[in-house]
Parts: C-alpha cells; structure tokens; sequence
C-alpha cells in the first residue's frame, strides 16, 4: 500500500511538473514554426521524469519503424491512467492527441493540451464530434500532422488480454483523411500497475507496434469492416503477447540491461 501510494504521488508530481514545462515549451515551439512537435517534446520529458520517480517505462520491442509513418491515425489499447507514461515513451513527432472537451479547462494539463494543438471531442453532441473529426481530417493533411486515438474510448482496467468494444470515429478519420491506421498493442500490465488491488511496481512494459492499414480508396461504407479486422488483429497480438511473456507480462527492472537509459531513442 506504501508504494502505490508513493509512486501514485510521484507520477501525479511528474505529470503536472511536465505540464507546466509543456506550456512554456509550446509557446516557444510554436513562436519557431514547430508547435506540431510539441507533445512529442513534452511526452518524452515525462518519459524520463517517470522513470527517475516510479522506475516504470515502457519500451517497442517490435515495429518501431512503423513509428514512422506520417500522417497517421494511431490507435491503442487503453488499459490504466499509466497510459500516459505509454505515450511519453512510443509517441511519435509531429502527433497530438484526442481528448474529451472537459479536459480542456483543466489547468496546466488542459491548457497544455490546447496550446499543442489536441483535437477535442464533445461526446455528448454528435454534431459537433463530427465537425471536430472534420477539422482534424482537414489539419491532418494540410499539415503531416497525426493523432493518436483510444478506440476503446474509456479505461479498461482489465487484468486479463481484453479490448472493449470499438468506437469507430478513429476509423472514421482515418478513411476521411485517406491516411493509414497504425494499431498499438500494449500488454496487459496489471501486475505494475493494478488500481483496484492497489498495486504500483516498477518494470518495463512491452509494446508492438503493427504494420499500417491503408484507406486509400476506402468510404464510410468500409468503416464496420475496418473496425472489426483492425480490433481482432488487435486482441490477437494482445492475446500472444501474454502467452509470450507468461502471465506476469511486464517485467520488472532488475539491472541496467533494463534501463531505459541504454535503449535506443525512439
């Protein structure tokens, strides 16, 4: 209990200290002409402060070139808040991120998010979810830009190799904007990091990152179809990854071979 208890405060400290950092970042980045590399900036300053406070990372041991591509709607599975940490250590440059409309008046983290140029999505209008995918379809191409989704729309907090149904506006973009899908599969960490058991560890978790999926040519009719292949290709790599690892999925930091000062910079 003392541990989650010291690493969940030391990860809250870290995310509002490198929101802060994110909000004079930004200004700067934007007032030289590359605002679009502002969460990038920030996510990798969080990377490395939640590694110094918690020990906990998290690292792409297949299809980091995939990382790459751009424009690009990535899409990932959403397990904890720890997903934050997910982001700070895989996003890729010249991405930002989709979030609901009531995090934009949260402060330094809200306004951080609207000074790097988030997409934010009012869930309880249709219409105006719709115009926000619109904008972001139209920014997308004009400037490179990608954005990263969590089809699954909320938490899951499984402890199990599970996704949550899909949401399709991921897949809506992403044919809209005629850019490719990259999936994200994160493994099932609940043994670092268990909210319900009140578990917070250190170790490294493995992520894969799968080849992008085309739209070119593809309408709003393909969309269904879209979601269910790109979900089930999902689940299946999830579901190897746990049977790779064993059940106990992340691995714990035991020696520098696992820290994350040795790896290779995305």
């Amino acid at each position: 209990m003392l541990g989650f208890i010291a690493r969940a405060i030391a990860s809250f400290t870290s995310l509002i200290a490198c929101a802060c950092y994110g909000l004079f970042a930004s200004i700067g980045l934007r007032l030289v002409g590359y605002g679009g590399l502002s969460q990038w900036t920030v996510a990798r300053s969080f990377k490395w402060v939640m590694w110094a406070t918690t020990g906990v990372t998290f690292q792409v041991v297949e299809g980091e070139k995939y990382l790459l591509e751009r424009p690009a709607v990535f899409i990932g599975n959403h397990q904890t808040e720890l997903d934050v940490l997910m982001l700070g250590c895989i996003f890729p440059k010249y991405c930002s991120v989709t979030a609901k409309k009531s995090l934009k008046y949260v402060p330094f983290l809200g306004w951080f998010m609207a000074l790097s140029k988030s997409v934010f999505i009012d869930r309880a209008n249709r219409a105006t979810a719709r115009a926000a995918f619109d904008g972001a379809a139209s920014y997308m191409t004009h400037n490179k830009q990608s954005v990263y989704i969590f089809p699954e729309g909320t938490r899951s907090y499984t402890e199990q190799p599970e996704l949550l149904p899909f949401k399709k506006g991921a897949f809506h973009l992403a044919v809209q904007a005629q850019v490719p899908i990259v999936p994200i599969v994160v493994a099932n960490y609940s043994n670092v990091l268990n909210i319900k058991r009140k578990i917070f560890r250190s170790g490294t978790v493995p992520v894969k990152v799968l080849p992008p999926i085309k739209t070119e040519g593809l309408t709003a009719a393909d969309v269904d179809r879209l979601t269910t292949e790109t979900r089930e290709a999902m689940l299946k790599t999830l579901q190897g990854l746990a049977q790779s690892e064993g059940r106990a999925i992340a691995m714990q930091s035991s020696s520098t071979e696992s820290h994350p000062a040795v790896k290779k910079e995305l």
